[in-house]
């Protein structure tokens, strides 16, 4: 995969890694609608725009990387079987994704995770494991790898996933070749590193901004240190941003094709998610809600005149987790 150098001599996706995995991909998701919001707009004192990835099969981007990463997989590693760990969107993704493509996998979850994320995981034919909080459910999983001879797929830290969710960026380029700013959500850094690679190496001049919480602002920590920095505790309402670390490979990609990460509180995440369910009717969950919040609450300076894309990553709420958030 990749050709280009990062800063510390190893490769990264390129162009080409991208276009080639958006063929591989392409009859087996969507491509998600960008859609105008003159409200919402006129709230961020900007021409925005949504990235609906919440239409997306299994209800997030996920299932780009995933593909892809199945499709470059040998014979052999998919005899394994496929392990993973999530706190739900990538969960699904795989569960489907293998089901789809004839391979067994086995999904580790923390404990807390959203009742509905795990069901729907279980419904696409995964074994899930619930363990312990987000670190023990990373250790529980290497356990079960080692024991298994599972092969691992990573949520974010691949070069085959990131270039799978770079399918996101080219969309954006050619539904609106205008585009100004793209605001994307940070978690383990996956989906950013795709997008922005896609962007600027197609588009150098667009910004590409990514959004953390500030409760699991791992990627943020990560650029201040210069390398990946494991947080000791992880507080946010984002469930979907919420790894310990981000990757050695998506920070690389990060440092690279990302003009800022910034990260926001729970309370913005919160009232960015109703604005976008109440103006615009789409249901997203916090973690697809991310970068409108950070333009709302002032993090990003815009203009009339500019043209920003969203990217709301994904639509998996449970409905009962509802009350409690609102």
């Amino acid at each position: 995969m990749g050709t280009v150098e990062s800063a510390g001599g190893g490769t990264m996706v390129d162009i080409e890694d991208i276009r080639r995995a958006r063929e591989r991909i392409g009859r087996r998701v969507h491509r998600t609608p960008l859609l105008r919001s003159a409200t919402l707009g006129t709230l961020t004192g900007a021409r925005l725009w949504i990235k609906a990835e919440a239409f997306q099969k299994t209800g997030s981007f996920k299932v780009r990387g995933v593909f892809n990463r199945i499709a470059l997989m040998s014979e052999q590693e998919r005899a394994r079987g496929l392990i993973t760990i999530s706190a739900g969107n990538h969960a699904q993704a795989v569960a489907y994704a293998a089901s789809v493509e004839g391979v067994h996998a086995t999904v580790v979850m923390p404990a807390h995770a959203s009742p509905a994320k795990v069901e729907a995981s279980r419904a696409y034919g995964a074994d899930v494991v619930l363990f312990g909080d987000v670190f023990g459910a990373f250790a529980r999983m290497e356990e079960l790898r080692a024991e298994h001879g599972y092969t691992l797929l990573h949520p974010f830290n691949d070069e085959g996933v990131i270039a799978g969710h770079g399918s996101v960026g080219l969309e954006i380029l050619e539904d609106l070749p205008d585009v100004d700013i793209v605001m994307v959500p940070v978690g383990g850094g996956g989906l950013i590193s795709g997008v922005a690679a896609a962007i600027k190496l197609e588009r150098p001049l667009v910004r590409v901004i990514g959004v953390e919480p500030e409760g699991a602002a791992t990627m943020r920590a990560a650029l201040d240190a210069g390398s990946v920095v494991r947080l000791d505790q992880i507080m946010t309402i984002a469930d979907g941003l919420a790894p310990p670390s981000a990757g050695e490979v998506t920070l690389a990609h990060v440092q690279r094709f990302v003009d800022d990460v910034v990260a926001v509180p729970d309370r913005d995440i919160l009232r960015a998610m109703a604005l976008i369910m109440t103006r615009t009717k789409l249901f997203v969950e916090p973690s697809g809600a991310a970068g409108l919040a950070a333009l709302l609450s002032g993090h990003i300076t815009t203009s009339p005149d500019q043209r920003i894309v969203v990217v709301a990553s994904g639509g998996n709420v449970d409905i009962g987790r509802l009350k409690e958030l609102f």
